[in-house]
């Protein structure tokens, strides 16, 4: 029998390793940037198109459930093209989503929207499973957590900053309640609507030839190769003997990311809704948008804090902190009205913050070379963002938005024991106390 060859991972410099970081986290703001814009179109296209909570949410439904449909090939991609293709690889299908906006503001249709949401989400999904994994192999296995809750702060710049950008640029008046669209004729209906969806056609034309001209740069760019964790620099007879799956704590992982994501974007997602409530802010859509900003702003700041606080606290501890805080001000919230229920739910932002990176880094903790296909199936559960606001939405068409928010504290409960118990590899709980 031949012998296997064995490689040898070659160190990169640690300045060559620091550029590629910086460079990577510009991904991370792109897609925070481009997804929190959804919560901008959901009132948005709500008005245009005369829409109730649930079938609104398609929005998120359509935009999330992209993840789900292409995280496993994404995996498939990386080991087949390496990580730095499949980036640019994902930034260019972005650009190509983004453009698609505008055929679906001209016509307009809703449909269309839906569609290109797909296609936009489609990159993005490439691109977190390249990139997260990325940042988290490109340098010691104990600072993973904390180089992704870095990264994970500029997303949270974008999403931070998109909010304000959408009430600028497409949320730009008060959107017309349903008993005033239903009062326009067909005629007048139709010119609302062209008039209300040309205001995404410019900013998403700006935003299609950035991420094209992110991805020529990155094209461009010696990002250094993380041999060790690609499949196919190992021995192949021994990856056929294992499996992803085998893997308890990434399979909770992964269900963590579920809700988590679910709860984030559930909540996000009624935030202009809420706020225009009588009983809650009692201010006009385009003002509300503004206060969105606030909710991401928040978990930026978090994820500036948590990278410092997790070189010396255990990630699962602090995520477990954090699902504590998140679940008290999601149930204050639903208890309270006015400006205690406003600012409560804005802060779970706070909270939220460093759940993503830490559930990502906790959940491919040991996997070496099944590293990115445990990226995969990671980015896959991603999908939570489809399916829990959009049975929020059912639920908000019935009872309100605010008794909503059960689910998300409900998800907040799940991630509890996630960060405390569900995220140990199996190594350790069988190791003796």
């Amino acid at each position: 029998m031949a012998a296997t060859p064995i490689t040898i991972p070659v160190p990169q410099p640690p300045d060559h390793r620091r550029g590629a970081l910086t460079l990577v986290t510009t991904l991370f703001f792109m897609w925070g940037f481009l997804t929190a814009l959804n919560d901008i179109l959901v009132p948005h296209l709500k008005s245009i198109f005369d829409l109730n909570y649930a079938q609104v949410m398609l929005v998120q439904f359509s935009f999330f459930s992209a993840y789900f449909v292409f995280s496993l090939p994404s995996g498939k991609l990386i080991d087949w093209i390496g990580y730095k293709k499949a980036m640019v690889v994902g930034l260019f299908t972005m650009g190509l989503g983004a453009l698609l906006f505008i055929p679906a503001a001209a016509v307009p249709s809703f449909p269309l929207f839906l569609a290109a949401l797909v296609v936009l989400a489609a990159g993005i999904t490439a691109l977190q499973v390249a990139a997260n994994p990325y940042v988290a192999v490109l340098g010691a296995a104990k600072t993973a957590s904390s180089r992704l809750n870095l990264t994970q702060a500029f997303n949270s710049l974008g999403t931070t900053i998109a909010p304000f950008f959408g009430s600028l640029f497409i949320l730009t008046a008060v959107p017309k309640s349903m008993d005033e669209l239903r009062q326009m004729s067909a005629q007048a209906l139709q010119a609302y609507r062209l008039h209300e969806a040309s205001s995404v056609k410019l900013p998403y034309l700006g935003l299609a030839l950035t991420l094209i001209v992110l991805g020529i740069v990155i094209a461009a760019s010696k990002l250094p190769a993380i041999p060790e964790a690609m499949r196919r620099a190992t021995n192949p007879s021994s990856i056929a003997k294992t499996s992803v799956w085998k893997h308890p704590h990434l399979v909770l992982g992964a269900l963590a990311i579920f809700v988590y994501v679910g709860a984030e974007v559930g909540i996000g997602s009624f935030l202009v809704n809420y706020f225009t409530q009588p009983a809650i802010g009692n201010i006009p859509a385009n003002i509300a948008a503004r206060y969105v900003s606030l909710y991401w702003g928040g978990a930026m700041l978090g994820r500036f804090i948590g990278s410092g606080i997790l070189q010396r606290v255990r990630t699962g501890t602090l995520l477990g902190v954090a699902a504590i805080a998140a679940l008290s001000l999601v149930v204050t919230s639903m208890l309270t009205t006015g400006h205690v229920a406003m600012w409560s739910i804005l802060l779970v932002g706070f909270f939220n913050s460093i759940m993503f990176p830490s559930i990502f880094a906790l959940g491919l903790a040991e996997l070496g070379p099944l590293t990115g296909d445990g990226s995969g199936v990671l980015v896959m559960a991603i999908v939570g963002g489809a399916i829990i606001p959009l049975l929020g939405g059912f639920l908000a068409d019935r009872l309100g938005v605010q008794h909503a928010f059960i689910l998300p504290a409900i998800c907040y409960l799940y991630i509890l024991y996630y960060g405390l118990k569900g995220s140990k590899p199996a190594r350790m709980l069988k190791a003796p106390a």
